[in-house]
């Protein structure tokens, strides 16, 4: 497997501190050889990138984007639980877009998260996933992803 901390760095990209849970949850658990990170927003610096929805307030583009953070900051979640290099594989993940009335393109978006894990893990990057479009997201973000990882020992 692809070593993912230096496709990180060849990335441009440093891992962000894990943001602190707005509810009573934790950001990943750990069950058996399984992470299960938590829906992440595409947060930086304590705070939402964005709010809105993808179709009227937000484009397609910036939402890709924005999806993209939050597969940012589930791998920070998964280093802070366990390190990344005790990923196997990416298992699944689960994309939901704000979407406007008559906005069809979540697969697209969610595909900024889906293009980073495969960038940062390789072969074991590629994943199961459902990109689910909703009518509103917590804090009003246009995005939120969550994930399922495998990991060794």
């Amino acid at each position: 497997m692809t070593d993912p901390h230096a496709r990180l760095a060849e990335l441009g990209l440093e891992l962000p501190a894990v943001t602190p849970p707005a509810a009573a949850y934790i950001p990943a658990v750990r069950s058996g050889n399984h992470v299960y990170v938590s829906g992440q927003l595409p947060m930086a610096d304590g705070k939402l990138l964005a709010t809105g929805k993808v179709g009227a307030d937000v484009s397609p583009e910036q939402a890709k984007e924005l999806a993209a953070r939050c597969a940012l900051n589930a791998i920070a979640a998964i280093e802070a639980l366990v390190g990344l290099d005790r990923v196997v594989r990416v298992v699944k993940v689960v994309g939901f877009v704000a979407s406007a009335e008559g906005f069809t393109g979540q697969p697209g978006v969610i595909n900024g998260a889906s293009e980073l894990f495969g960038a940062v893990f390789g072969e074991a990057g590629r994943h199961a996933r459902s990109a689910v479009g909703v009518f509103e997201l917590p804090l009003g973000t246009p995005v939120e992803v969550e994930a399922i990882v495998e990991v060794s020992g």
